[in-house]
């Protein structure tokens, strides 16, 4: 088949996103080790005995139906710390979803699923066209959805009784969506979010306004560039 999302590997300053190769397994069975996270009932990180099963389906929507799955590199120690996935692609209409997106607990509450979702959405909207891209949860993943907002993704409605779980119970879909419009404000969002912090306890008192106005430049020059 064509390939819409082609093979490709993003790199920010935190993180890198890598297509998932079989030579990921073991990485992956230890990476979803870390916080036990196939015991949260309503995420799709998978159980370490299961990682056949996930690697296989993962392989099965690439191959197809044209998703792109990715494992999460952390760059500090060169650790895959979780996957996420380009899927539901409907490249006639330049629609896709993001999804499928777990991380070690290590690497949660860091800088790098919001530095994940700025390399995934400008690789969306810049290299592939998009004119809209949606993110999922669950509705009573309230953690992923506040995660998902703080993106500035707009929610478009809950799909009621939409998917049977593993464990049996029914899952309202909670469907937000960014369109193309909307990017350049969510670009310079997460790229806000991404900016250097500085320890104002280390600037003496009587430099402190000098600091903070040269502080406001560079953060304005940051909109543009996130130097590493």
């Amino acid at each position: 088949m064509d390939r819409w999302i082609a093979s490709t590997t993003l790199r920010g300053c935190h993180a890198q996103l890598e297509p998932l190769g079989h030579e990921h397994r073991e990485a992956i069975t230890e990476a979803v080790s870390d916080g036990a996270l196939w015991t949260l009932w309503y995420t799709s990180a998978p159980r370490p005995d299961a990682i056949g099963d996930w690697l296989a389906g993962a392989f099965s929507q690439r191959d197809q139906n044209g998703a792109m799955p990715f494992v999460v590199r952390r760059l500090a120690d060169s650790r895959i710390v979780g996957a996420t996935r380009m899927f539901n692609v409907d490249a006639a209409n330049r629609r896709l979803e993001i999804g499928h997106t777990w991380y070690s607990k290590s690497a949660q509450r860091t800088a790098i699923n919001t530095e994940c979702k700025l390399m995934l959405l400008g690789h969306a909207f810049g290299e592939l066209g998009c004119v809209a891209v949606e993110l999922r949860t669950h509705f009573m993943n309230r953690q992923s959805r506040q995660a998902i907002e703080r993106l500035g993704a707009k929610l478009d409605g809950v799909l009621r009784s939409h998917q049977v779980m593993p464990n049996g119970t029914l899952r309202d879909t909670c469907v937000y969506s960014i369109i193309a419009s909307e990017w350049p404000a969510v670009q310079a969002n997460l790229r806000w979010q991404l900016r250097p912090q500085r320890d104002p306890a280390a600037v003496p008192p009587e430099g402190q306004e000098r600091h903070e106005r040269r502080a406001s430049a560079s953060d304005a020059e940051n909109q543009e560039s996130q130097p590493c």
